[in-house]
């Protein structure tokens, strides 16, 4: 099926901006997603043509959403004022990122994984962590296997936990893998909570800072006036904003324009 897409929208740079780990570009130039147990396999073609593999159904409700494609993203760069001269080549550069809107439980525990790991590192893991405990399903194209439930991680060993190169990190995830199974409702009611409560109530769980509770909240509870700083955007603060956090002052696009520096930053090498 063929769809048009009008705002910014970059499959590459999606991918690549540290906020998803699962998703990949084929041989083909196709670029495939995993969320629950749909898969999707989309292909720019031209301009604003793209092809998917999925119904005009499932594309309406589940991969829309999960693009963000009811927010424009064109008129949020378009707002950044000119006196904010790096913003604006950050956005600049960045554009096509969306923030994506992913399943909370896989985002929690890939941003528990991702302490102190590089982008492929990260991937490998979770794609390890998959295979030893998520269900298998197949498409015409791959084999494939869903996130692991709560409950399919809280029973694997710690020796079956290290074999995904979890390293340090290993208790974190079998501790919050049981905590979940036994609140299953916490993620959900996560949900209807302030900020504030939001980051508060993420960080009580093991393993989890104000960074990684930071980007749970912005990339899968879709709290976009919330920024997470981690060394690249530490870095970018220093340099360009005299050491102040700059973010408060963007409201809610605060974690929107964070991506844009975020990917600017780590692809220039802060030039």
């Amino acid at each position: 099926m063929h769809i048009l897409i009008k705002d910014d929208f970059d499959l590459n740079k999606i991918i690549h901006s540290g906020q998803c780990f699962r998703a990949v570009e084929l041989d083909d130039g196709a670029f495939r997603f995993i969320t629950g147990s749909h898969v999707l396999y989309i292909r720019h073609e031209k301009g604003i043509h793209y092809e998917i593999s999925c119904s005009r159904y499932q594309w309406n409700h589940i991969w829309k959403p999960y693009f963000d494609l009811s927010c424009n993203y064109a008129s949020i760069r378009d707002s950044i004022p000119a006196e904010e001269s790096y913003l604006s080549q950050a956005a600049e550069y960045s554009r096509g990122i969306r923030i994506l809107r992913q399943d909370p439980w896989e985002t929690m525990i890939t941003f528990i994984i991702s302490q102190r790991k590089s982008i492929p590192a990260i991937a490998s893991s979770v794609e390890k962590l998959c295979r030893r405990a998520g269900e298998k399903m197949e498409t015409e194209r791959d084999i494939l296997y869903t996130f692991p439930a709560p409950k399919a991680i809280a029973r694997l060993s710690e020796q079956e936990l290290q074999s995904c190169s979890l390293g340090y990190r290993t208790p974190y995830i079998s501790q919050t893998a049981a905590i979940i199974k036994r609140t299953p409702h916490l993620l959900k009611d996560l949900a209807s909570c302030d900020d504030e409560t939001l980051l508060e109530s993420l960080m009580a769980l093991p393993g989890i800072g104000i960074k990684v509770a930071s980007c749970i909240a912005l990339f899968s509870y879709h709290r976009t006036g919330l920024a997470p700083v981690d060394v690249w955007i530490q870095r970018v603060i220093d340099r360009y904003y005299g050491g102040k956090n700059p973010f408060p002052r963007y409201g809610s696009q605060a974690g929107i324009l964070q991506q844009y520096l975020f990917y600017y930053a780590q692809s220039t090498g802060m030039k």
